[in-house]
């Protein structure tokens, strides 16, 4: 993967889109209520690995990377993202779940050929998974919203570096088979790939959790004298923050892209539900406030295909798009949330059981509201970023 972002083509990208929704619907769906799942209620790996063969039988599996190793614009994977995210499992399936996600666009924008044939090929190949370690034990005054926060070390010994320290809600640090590290040294921050298992890295503790998507869950670990090549190291040391940087507009992104789908899904449930559940001698949807509810949602959807293919846009554009992510993923989380609950709601005593998928929408959009940054700490940054410019406007005045 050479990780250019030249795209398919409107009508290439309509293509594979189509293919991949067939193939949630008709292939993925199915598989919702299959039991094997672990004690954390998050699906097993083998429910996973079968999955994603059935997939790359069907030819879906990591959609956004084409044949020759390149990358869907961020407008077209916006539209194959959310195709994968009409079920809870179609992101694992098709193998476009966070933290992977994430991971392969980082590797396949700055990855080494070294690194780029170790590590993310078996990514784009559904061959394993990966972890993303940054956040840091709250309690601990670890990092978290603000990455200044750091506490994790890494000391340059020869050719190798010794990372120690404690992380965090490591989105699925149990079964992977690569992680990337952050930790900071003498000069700043800096990230390094890693394999995994490894006995330098102890998993103390997986908390369950409001959302049940994610394999592994979302571990709390103690890192102990790791030691790394040193040509495991992203860039230079100290240059951390910068790759996080490539990384984090778009994963924001891709998380408002998939939940999306779920958000379509989720609604298409909650309509068949209302046109078909009768009470007080009509349909629902002849109620209304059932109705109103509904019609919610669509402004709600709309506005957030609409946020996300204008972020989207910006990327694409050349720019890191800090600011516009900021404003989409808080835009986007919030609307859908405003539609799992509505759907929630329609659907009354069917709405929060487990025999649709529209509870699970409900409890996963809820996490997402504060995953990759709560609303809270993007609307800081967003009105720091508008004292910025105010300041450098009247500076400009005079």
């Amino acid at each position: 993967m050479s990780g250019a972002q030249n795209g398919a083509g409107p009508e290439r990208t309509a293509a594979i889109a189509a293919k991949v929704e067939a193939f949630v619907r008709d292939v993925v769906v199915p598989y919702e209520h299959d039991p094997r799942r672990d004690h954390h209620d998050c699906p097993s790996e083998a429910l996973i690995d079968e999955l994603k063969e059935k997939a790359r039988t069907a030819g879906v599996l990591t959609p956004h990377i084409l044949s020759d190793g390149s990358h869907l614009n961020q407008r077209e994977t916006a539209i194959v993202l959310a195709k994968t995210g009409l079920s809870p499992l179609g992101p694992l399936a098709c193998n476009t779940a966070a933290p992977d996600e994430g991971n392969i666009y980082l590797l396949g924008k700055v990855g080494s050929a070294e690194i780029k044939e170790r590590f993310l090929k078996p990514l784009v190949e559904g061959r394993t998974r990966s972890a993303f370690f940054m956040t840091e034990p709250a309690l601990e005054g670890g990092a978290g919203s603000d990455p200044s926060m750091m506490q994790t070390t890494c000391l340059q010994d020869g050719n190798h570096w010794v990372i120690n320290g404690r992380k965090a809600f490591i989105t699925g640090a149990q079964g992977a088979g690569i992680g990337i590290v952050m930790a900071k040294s003498a000069d700043g921050a800096c990230m390094f790939l890693v394999d995994l298992p490894d006995p330098a890295i102890r998993i103390d503790h997986i908390p369950n959790t409001i959302d049940s998507s994610m394999p592994g869950g979302h571990a709390v670990l103690t890192i102990d004298n790791l030691r790394v090549p040193a040509d495991q190291m992203l860039g230079n040391s100290g240059e951390g923050f910068q790759y996080a940087q490539v990384r984090l507009s778009p994963a924001r992104l891709s998380h408002c892209m998939r939940w999306l789908g779920a958000c379509i899904r989720a609604n298409e449930i909650a309509t068949d539900y209302a046109n078909r559940r009768m009470a007080f001698g009509k349909p629902l949807i002849d109620h209304e406030g059932v109705g109103f509810m509904l019609a919610e949602n669509l402004i709600d959807l709309k506005q957030a295909e609409l946020m996300i293919d204008w972020c989207a846009d910006v990327l694409d554009g050349g720019s890191l798009g800090t600011a516009e992510s900021s404003m989409a993923k808080v835009a986007v989380s919030e609307a859908l949330m405003r539609i799992a609950d509505r759907c929630v709601q329609v659907m009354g005593g069917m709405g929060v059981t487990s025999d649709t998928i529209v509870e699970q929408v409900f409890r996963e959009i809820r996490a997402f509201r504060i995953y990759d940054g709560p609303t809270e700490v993007h609307k800081w940054s967003l009105a720091k970023k508008i004292k910025r410019d105010w300041k450098k406007a009247q500076e400009t005045a005079v």
